[in-house]
């Protein structure tokens, strides 16, 4: 059952896609490759991309740079959400958000479960707000993001979805810092 509302206009977003590995290029990126393809089929706006080494601070530095920009709506990262001591995008991520959106690694876990079952659990991808801006980290590999992206991120990034989605309360995000 499709819960888009055809009646209502498209509204496009601005996301850049962050690699994070120590190995990849964008010759090599099919993370990277199959977030893009996606966005730019769902008619959003690709920002920008970039390739970042699994570094912390490096990763909260670009990850805060694209938050102060205004053309940047949405940052997704993809790898370094696992368990190993190189996987620290999470960590990153969290130095930088204002809100975590607690709910995403859950429905995130939920949608990975039917695809690989109780590996699962090995991922810890999480989303949250900086400035404005939603920031969602994906682990590394192409089925895990084609996953998020279908299942989670299309709809709550398509103004349209119902009953309520991401788009909607965008305006909203930063109302806390505007003078009363």
């Amino acid at each position: 059952m499709s819960r888009i509302d055809e009646t209502m206009e498209f509204i496009p977003v601005r996301i850049a896609v962050l690699t994070i590995s120590d190995t990849r290029t964008l010759d090599d990126d099919r993370s990277g490759d199959t977030l893009v393809a996606r966005i730019e089929a769902a008619g959003h706006l690709l920002a920008t991309r970039a390739i970042v080494t699994d570094d912390r601070d490096r990763i909260a530095v670009q990850l805060r740079t694209w938050v102060a920009d205004a053309a940047i709506d949405v940052i997704i990262s993809t790898g370094g959400t696992g368990l190993t001591g190189r996987d620290v995008s999470v960590e990153a991520h969290r130095d930088v958000y204002e809100k975590e959106i607690d709910a995403f690694g859950t429905v995130f876990t939920i949608v990975s479960m039917q695809k690989i079952g109780t590996s699962a659990v090995q991922s810890r991808a999480t989303a949250g707000v900086a400035g404005g801006t939603y920031l969602f980290a994906l682990p590394g590999s192409p089925g895990a993001c084609r996953d998020a992206w279908d299942e989670i991120l299309a709809p709550q990034l398509d103004y349209r979805h119902r009953p309520c989605n991401f788009v909607e309360i965008m305006p909203r995000l930063t109302e806390h810092q505007r003078r009363k």
